[in-house]
């Protein structure tokens, strides 16, 4: 069984055939899927969905940085019912200022008090990071005190930036489809990332991997990047899935 640590089903490119793509992803050996929270709008569509499949899809719960504007105290407080929901992770959270630094501030504040969530509820943090590395470093160092554990989703970055992050909490790297895109440099990177710390994910219906690039992405294409972590790691298909499997189910424990 594979499992798919960072999906949206609720979203509005996925959402039409939800139904059917959670089916396609168990037939394809995906057994359990985990989905990252955004906001309050998306929030309800994405339980709606989870609550039909228990056992098989987990939730995450948390405000994502490009979510952050001036109601950003609101959104935080919406997260409070939903913290005895059972939910496996605190995310995905982080910063991006990829589309402008009008709310850098705010989005730092967001991410401290959401560190500091986690740890009191003893979750794991799934990480969204872009454009923010040196003050995602600077916020992570400040909260290094609450002994932090996750993942860096959707991580495409060097290996000097995983043990940096590695100074101040302890976290694995989420690896999706940009592994099997051609002239990617993830592959060098993920070469020297121990196989205890690799997580599978799609970030679907974002990101596509080979065949499907440019296409809508879905947990069933989870074994596309899982064969070209095997192919990186030298390793067999079936020790990817095993290891990658307990890998996930050990950090949100699913």
């Amino acid at each position: 069984m594979f499992v798919d640590t960072h999906t949206h089903f609720y979203d509005e490119w996925l959402l039409p055939d939800a139904e059917e793509a959670v089916q396609r992803a168990l037939e394809a050996g995906v057994g359990k899927m985990i989905q990252a929270d955004v906001d309050s709008r998306e929030r309800p569509a994405m339980w709606e969905i989870g609550n039909r499949h228990p056992g098989v899809i987990f939730q995450m719960l948390g405000l994502y940085p490009g979510s952050v504007t001036e109601n950003w105290q609101e959104e935080l407080s919406a997260l409070e019912p939903y913290l005895n929901k059972g939910i496996v992770a605190i995310g995905e959270i982080g910063l991006d200022y990829h589309e402008g630094l009008e709310y850098v501030k705010e989005q730092k504040e967001v991410l401290r008090l959401q560190f500091e969530l986690a740890a009191r509820l003893d979750l794991p943090v799934n990480i969204h990071l872009r454009d923010a590395w040196e003050d995602f470093f600077a916020v992570l160092s400040d909260c290094k005190h609450l002994h932090l554990r996750g993942n860096l989703h959707c991580f495409t970055a060097s290996y000097e930036i995983y043990e940096r992050a590695n100074r101040w909490a302890d976290f694995s790297v989420g690896i999706g489809g940009v592994i099997t895109f051609k002239n990617a440099s993830l592959p060098k990177t993920v070469a020297r990332i121990p196989l205890e710390k690799i997580l599978l994910e799609t970030d679907a219906p974002y990101l596509a991997p080979v065949p499907y690039r440019g296409r809508r992405n879905e947990s069933a294409y989870i074994p596309y990047i899982a064969a070209k972590v095997a192919e990186v790691k030298g390793l067999s298909l079936e020790q990817i899935e095993t290891i990658t499997t307990h890998n996930a189910e050990t950090l949100f424990g699913i």
